[in-house]
């Protein structure tokens, strides 16, 4: 009789579960992107690589996210998305179990969206779609990721609003608290964007800060800020002087991007340019604001519904402390065999001039070297040439 009454009793409250959430959902979603890949000059001697590499066109993750509808047109939302190396099952993000994503807030179609938690900056909601990135991923992407056009870091402790779409015309803004005590402005982030879109035309803009932490050392010893792990900083392979590495001890990076795009039958064209300052203070291991601008060409063709090419150009000048020039030419190749399944190859070549410092203190100027996206693949001389042949399978 006992095992009876247990059972009846549950199957009531499931009952009474089901009914409460009736107006909720929740999806289990995930990216799955693997490639074999090719890079030349990756090693000190000018050697070339084969190796398994994933999060090509998409990093890999899964993730939950949801919704309640709380009524009035008010819904809570929820997303969790965790980052991993498909090759090893390591975590992504610097090891943190939802590095890619971790938010709740509520949203209502009349006054739009808040959320707080580990987001998206508003530059990379509203003007990374605008860039052949979207489209080709970290093959397309700014060398170094020295403006995060392709998502480097994402924001800790963040509080972030988004309006309600108005005639084509949408905001977006940001602040991160840096949760130190008695310096209210130390690790902050703050941040906003705008875009517009009419017809087959689409323009976006916007501007970011992040501060560093202040240390009790007499310099700091490298990033600590809202945007951690990571940032947005280049490799140190092979002579310790990746595109922007140097620069992690710097007061704030600001950066000033926009792009434009036009969609016409097939093709698909963009512009975008960014400014990406890198300023120092009395902490810092380097003197002079380092001031990188990335202009950005992309031009995409649909052969037919399933099958997308895409041609892009990135011209990086860095100026300041240290001055050199990156010119990028990337193809790519995209074939749907479904919905959720597709084979793509992506291609890219880098040529480097000029001078990069070498982090540290009293760090010097050597030659620059190339390095790809935002692979952090340093090349070991000015040239790089990188190739990769992959899959991705969405659920």
């Amino acid at each position: 009789m006992k095992r009876i009454a247990l059972s009846t009793l549950s199957l009531a409250l499931l009952g009474v579960a089901g009914v409460a959430h009736a107006q909720s959902s929740v999806t289990l979603y995930g990216v799955l992107d693997e490639s074999i890949q090719y890079v030349n000059n990756a090693t000190p001697a000018g050697g070339h690589v084969f190796q398994m590499f994933g999060g090509n066109l998409q990093g890999n993750r899964f993730g939950l996210k949801g919704t309640e509808d709380l009524g009035g047109g008010l819904k809570a939302i929820f997303q969790l998305e965790n980052g991993f190396d498909i090759n090893t099952g390591k975590l992504g993000q610097g090891g943190l179990m939802f590095g890619r994503q971790a938010y709740v807030g509520l949203t209502g179609d009349s006054w739009g969206t808040f959320t707080a938690g580990r987001q998206y900056d508003p530059l990379v909601d509203m003007i990374q779609p605008l860039t052949g990135d979207n489209y080709f991923g970290s093959t397309f992407a700014t060398p170094g990721d020295v403006d995060n056009n392709d998502n480097s870091f994402r924001v800790n402790n963040s509080l972030k609003y988004v309006s309600p779409v108005w005639s084509g015309f949408q905001f977006e803004g940001m602040y991160a608290l840096g949760g130190v005590a008695g310096a209210t402005g130390s690790g902050q982030t703050w941040a906003g964007a705008a875009t517009y879109a009419t017809g087959p035309f689409s323009v976006a803009g916007g501007y970011l800060r992040t501060d560093n932490a202040s240390t009790n050392l007499p310099v700091r010893t490298g990033w600590n800020s809202t945007t951690v792990p990571g940032a947005t900083f280049d490799t140190n392979f092979p002579n310790n002087a990746g595109i922007n590495q140097a620069y992690t001890t710097a007061k704030s990076i600001s950066i000033a991007s926009a792009a434009a795009q036009y969609v016409t039958g097939p093709f698909t064209a963009n512009l975008s340019y960014s400014n990406a300052r890198y300023k120092p203070d009395g902490q810092s291991t380097f003197t002079s604001t380092q001031i990188f601008n990335v202009g950005r060409a992309y031009v995409g063709y649909q052969i037919t519904p399933a099958a997308l090419l895409g041609l892009g150009y990135a011209y990086t000048r860095g100026t300041g402390d240290a001055v050199a020039t990156y010119n990028q030419v990337s193809l790519g190749g995209d074939y749907s065999l479904s919905k959720r399944t597709d084979v793509y190859t992506v291609a890219a070549w880098q040529h480097a001039s000029g001078q990069q410092r070498v982090p540290g203190v009293g760090g010097g100027l050597v030659s620059s070297t190339a390095s790809i996206g935002s692979y952090g693949n340093q090349a070991s001389t000015d040239n790089q040439v990188m190739v990769s042949v992959g899959i991705r399978h969405k659920f």
